[in-house]
């Protein structure tokens, strides 16, 4: 099967266009050797035949100054790489040409078969700009295509010319030609590495220290060859993409009219959006209404969502015979299934929110925005997107930081981005949340626990804010800092690519996330129904004699005989063993086990609390609020989950590292165990003084 590639600058509609072309047929892997995500998708083209698109990450150059610019090097300097492509679909934004004709320009040196996506076409239209297509081919020398991502316009077209594209083979004539300093050292490279193609031979030399699959012997001849011939990196790649601009920016003044240059809506917009002062009070006020929105829009299916588990639960022990198959279909099986769909829409309300945000333009401009105050915290205003990115999961949004140039500021990130509460802190919050807030209504609009909710948020920011200017103080870098990006037009969002990265989070969370969250839910509904030999029978008895001595009724019995058998069984053994260390803080051994098995991933909290609390309950059809709500400590009577311990509890969460996806990914992206570890440490030391300060004062 073929292969072709998608490249393209930031924000110039690529993944509209990978989305039009591949519809559901794609997949989320990884570029090779690195955590930088490579979407991978079927196009059937016309006459039937089917080919693999690789939509590469966006770059402005091939002299990387980002993780990701390095990726796309990777793959287009390097023929034996799985993803080398035979053909490259170039996306440019018509309505900024200019900017997005560089990295073409070199793709087309490298001599892959391109061809011109002119996307945003529709905006383009609007806006009375017009792009003669006869003209840029005939200069580009490569077939050119007007597109529109978003709308869908004329993608059976580019489908077409796709198809001519990879049956002609066509290899694309040269742009650049390399000055007579270049020109000695290409020479040399091709003779001595047996190199085909010249400008292929030029990023080398330019990069042959940051390219893995060169051998060592490689690196070190083009090495000698540089030395020998005093090649000067950095100011041939100054002149060069000088002269590149020399060369096409005359072509394009002759093929792109703009009928008037009247001020865009874009540009009265941003006067707005952008203001020096009204830009972050509007920032907030957007992220407000998302919390509200989470909140607010979530309550009944959810509500639908636990009711029909507790009635399923209740159904099959009515249904099926007693036994320990029945017991773990329901306390097991059918908790954690719950525990697991019950956010679906919370997660599906958080993605939609801030995918539109990003298809209609506007998250380009917080970074924008922020990029000063990002500064001051050691930060780069690429941060806020790793930010952001981070309350729907820590994962990607670590993985994101690779557009960060700058050594520091990209590790500062990476250390401080799992402060941000992710969607997976929403189960907790949602659940704890009203034990310390009353579900009420305030100024006729503002729901009580969304407050609440967006104070947690805000928290968090505010200590990854200030724990990156401790890092910024104690890290030291002689990096400069700089921002290059481009704001792209505000637009409708496509509802194409809206639902489609809903459904790709919400299957992601359901489907890893809920593998993990299954496994653990079978193996605490073990630990928690066996215990060492004898165990359970005794504590069984005991109840049954304590129930009996004080008169307890069939319902007060049952929950006895519940409490004592899981204190004895092996769940209740790991608990008892960490409770002393965690009990300054309000917590008892039952949820010393389910901070240990959260440490998986977050949201395992509220699924163990689910499945400790249903094993032996009589009442099958309460929800985990309810089960949480009238958990007593059987010793004193007192209520577990009194405002004090859930509030502890939930600072708790907001604070530490309880994910071991998110440390792995650190270690990853940092190349060691220095980094990853350092930040455990520091979250959790940080996790327990605040849950334990709260916890005091409360109490």
């Amino acid at each position: 099967m073929n292969t072709i590639a998608l490249a393209g600058n930031p924000n110039s509609g690529k993944s509209s266009v990978f989305n039009q072309l591949t519809g559901l047929r794609q997949k989320v892997a990884n570029f090779p050797g690195v955590t930088v995500e490579k979407k991978v998708g079927t196009l059937q083209l016309p006459d039937g035949e089917k080919v693999t698109v690789v939509d590469l990450p966006g770059a402005y150059s091939l002299y990387p100054t980002s993780g990701d610019e390095q990726v796309v090097l990777n793959v287009l300097t390097n023929p034996s790489d799985e993803s080398y492509p035979e053909a490259i679909v170039y996306i440019a934004d018509v309505t900024h040409l200019e900017k997005h004709l560089l990295l073409l320009t070199q793709i087309k040196d490298l001599g892959l078969p391109c061809l011109l996506a002119l996307n945003m076409s529709d905006i383009a239209e609007k806006e009375g700009i017009r792009a003669d297509v006869k003209q840029l081919t005939d200069f580009l020398k490569i077939p050119v295509v007007p597109v529109s991502g978003r709308m869908g316009t004329n993608i059976d077209m580019l489908k077409q010319a796709i198809s001519m594209l990879l049956k002609e083979q066509k290899a694309s004539q040269p742009f650049y030609t390399p000055n007579a300093e270049e020109q000695s050292v290409i020479e040399r490279i091709q003779s001595g590495l047996e190199v085909e193609n010249p400008y292929r031979a030029l990023l080398l030399a330019h990069h042959f220290n940051k390219l893995p699959f060169l051998k060592k012997e490689e690196k070190q001849a083009i090495s000698n060859i540089c030395e020998e011939e005093n090649f000067q990196d950095i100011r041939l790649q100054i002149a060069e993409t000088m002269r590149r601009y020399d060369l096409f920016t005359p072509a394009l003044q002759r093929s792109i009219f703009k009928e008037n240059e009247k001020t865009t809506f874009t540009d009265r917009l941003d006067n707005i959006l952008t203001h020096r002062f009204l830009a972050p009070l509007i920032f907030f006020a957007i992220m407000f209404l998302v919390f509200q929105a989470i909140f607010a829009w979530a309550e009944y299916p959810m509500e639908w969502i636990e009711t029909g588990f507790a009635s399923l639960g209740e159904f099959f022990k009515n249904t099926l015979p007693a036994g320990w198959f029945t017991n773990l279909l329901t306390e097991g099986i059918l908790a954690g299934l719950g525990g697991i769909l019950v956010f679906v829409p919370q997660i599906a309300i958080l993605f939609l929110l801030i995918t539109i945000l990003e298809e209609v333009g506007y998250m380009a401009r917080a970074v924008f925005i922020f990029d000063k105050l990002m500064q001051q915290f050691g930060l780069n205003g690429r941060s806020v997107v790793a930010l952001i990115s981070g309350g729907a999961c820590a994962i990607p949004a670590i993985m994101s930081t690779r557009t960060i140039g700058n050594w520091k500021e990209r590790l500062i990130t990476i250390l401080v981005t799992p402060f941000i509460s992710c969607s997976a802190r929403i189960p907790v919050y949602t659940v704890l949340i009203g034990f310390v807030v009353p579900s009420e209504t305030v100024l006729g609009i503002f729901n009580l626990q969304g407050l609440a909710f967006m104070g947690l948020y805000l928290l968090g920011i505010a200590a990854a804010l200030v724990s990156a200017y401790i890092f910024k103080i104690i890290l030291k870098s002689g990096e400069p800092s700089w921002l290059m990006m481009q704001l792209p037009p505000y637009r409708l969002p496509s509802w194409r690519n809206v639902w489609h990265t809903i459904y790709e989070k919400v299957s992601a969370f359901v489907i890893e996330a809920g593998k993990v969250i299954m496994v653990i839910s079978i193996i605490l509904w073990a630990l928690a129904t066996f215990g060492p030999p004898g165990a359970m029978e005794k504590a069984e008895n005991e109840a049954i004699a304590t129930a009996q001595k004080e008169a307890l009724d069939e319902t007060t019995t049952a929950d006895l005989i519940a409490a004592e058998r899981i204190e004895a069984s092996y769940a209740g053994h790991l608990g008892k063993i960490i409770e002393p260390a965690i009990e300054p803080l309000g917590f008892d051994w039952k949820i010393g086990i389910a901070l240990i098995t959260s440490f998986a991933a977050r949201e395992v909290f509220v699924a163990t609390m689910a499945t400790i609390y249903s094993i032996g309950s009589s009442d099958d059809e309460a929800t985990i609020h309810d089960r949480l709500a009238e958990a007593r400590n059987p010793k004193t009577g007192a209520k577990v989950y009194t405002a004090a311990t859930s509030l502890s509890l939930l600072i708790f969460y907001v604070f530490a590292m309880q994910c071991m996806s998110t440390l792995a990914v650190v270690k990853r992206e940092t190349g060691g165990w220095k980094w990853p570890m350092i930040q455990f440490t520091f979250m959790s030391g940080l996790a327990y003084l605040g849950s334990l300060l709260v916890y005091q004062l409360m109490s």
